[in-house]
């Protein structure tokens, strides 16, 4: 039986990837990455609960990070990060989706819990998911800060939130954009954890 992918289209998707991921990374926006580490450290500092939501690929980003911020910024004496995503509660999830669209599985969540002084941020490559789309917009209703982990153009969310990072890429280049999504989580964590106050 002859093999599906030659051997030779193999060695073009390897040798081209790496290239691609670099070229992403070398034009990464610092300043971005430090002023979302001081918008997540001002919310842990006073109190503010920080919401994680994205789709797919994105949603187990969100979990990833979620867990992370919520450990791995931990030091005594210090308040921790109140920090939830919004794309675990598969119940709530399914009930908001079934009952009121798709769209309303995230901000419909956002409704019970969103106070001023919180932060959103929601992970997307595209930008335009519709559910995202509305978490943001009733997070700016209820005086939530919102931000946006970004891929491809940006989409409609770049000029929606309140801040965010775009990983600038082709349309389509999730293999690129989510793993330089969750290496971003990983910058954000560590700097939380370095960047605090004594209350």
């Amino acid at each position: 039986m002859e093999p599906i992918v030659d051997d030779a289209t193999l060695k073009t998707v390897i040798r081209d990837y790496v290239p691609a991921f670099e070229k992403m990374l070398h034009v990464l926006d610092q300043s971005a990455i430090e002023r979302i580490a001081r918008r997540l450290s001002e919310a842990r500092d006073q109190g503010g609960t920080i919401y994680v939501a994205g789709n797919g690929g994105s949603a187990a980003i969100a979990s990833h990070w979620v867990n992370d911020l919520g450990k791995a910024t931990k030091r005594q004496g210090l308040p921790p990060v109140r920090v939830m995503s919004l794309s675990d509660n598969v119940s709530w999830l399914t009930a908001l989706a079934n009952d009121e669209g798709y769209e309303r599985v995230f901000s419909g969540q956002l409704e019970n819990f969103a106070r001023p002084g919180d932060v959103l941020v929601v992970i997307s490559s595209s930008g335009n998911s519709l559910n995202l789309v509305r978490a943001v917009e009733l997070a700016r209703r209820q005086q939530v800060a919102t931000i946006g982990l970004l891929g491809f153009d940006g989409g409609v969310l770049k000029g929606m939130v309140d801040d965010f990072l775009l990983l600038a890429t082709e349309k389509g280049a999730y293999g690129l954009v989510e793993p330089g999504h969750q290496m971003v989580c990983h910058i954000l964590t560590a700097c939380v954890a370095k960047a605090y106050r004594a209350v």
